[in-house]
C-alpha cells in the first residue's frame, strides 16, 4: 500500500517539477516581451536563462530523465552510423533522377493512351 502512495507522490513531485519547468520557460518568454526597455541582448539572455533553467528542472523529472537517455541513446546511435561517401550519394542521385524521367514518360503515355480509348469509346473529341 506504501509503495502505491510513493508512486503517486513521486509522480505528483515529478508533474510539479514539469509544470515547473513549463513555467521558468513561460517566464523567460513573457519577460522578452514584458522588458522592452531593456536592451535587446539582454532580453535574449532572459529567454535562454528560461529554456536553460527550464530543462534543468525537467531533467530532475522521472520523464525528464527518459528524455535524456532517449537523446544520449540517440547521439550513441548516430555515431555507429556509416554516412554514404560523396560518390555514392552522386551514383544515387542520378539512378533516382533517371527513374523520376522514366516513370513521367511512362505515366504521361498510359494517359495519353486512357484519354484516347476514352474518346474512342465515347465518340468524344475529334
Amino acid at each position: 500500500m506504501s509503495e502505491q502512495a510513493d508512486r503517486a507522490d513521486t509522480g505528483l513531485l515529478d508533474s510539479a517539477k514539469l509544470v515547473l519547468a513549463a513555467a521558468i520557460l513561460i517566464g523567460g518568454v513573457v519577460g522578452y516581451y514584458w522588458f522592452t526597455g531593456l536592451p535587446t541582448a539582454v532580453r535574449i539572455l532572459m529567454v535562454l536563462a528560461g529554456v536553460g533553467l527550464g530543462l534543468v528542472v525537467m531533467v530532475w523529472s522521472t520523464q525528464g530523465r527518459a528524455i535524456w537517455d532517449y537523446v544520449q541513446g540517440s547521439r550513441v546511435e548516430l555515431r555507429k552510423m556509416v554516412w554514404p561517401t560523396r560518390q555514392e550519394t552522386v551514383q544515387t542521385t542520378l539512378v533516382v533522377i533517371v527513374f523520376v524521367i522514366l516513370l513521367g514518360i511512362f505515366f504521361w503515355l498510359v494517359d495519353m493512351l486512357l484519354a484516347w480509348a476514352t474518346r474512342y469509346l465515347t465518340g468524344q473529341g475529334g
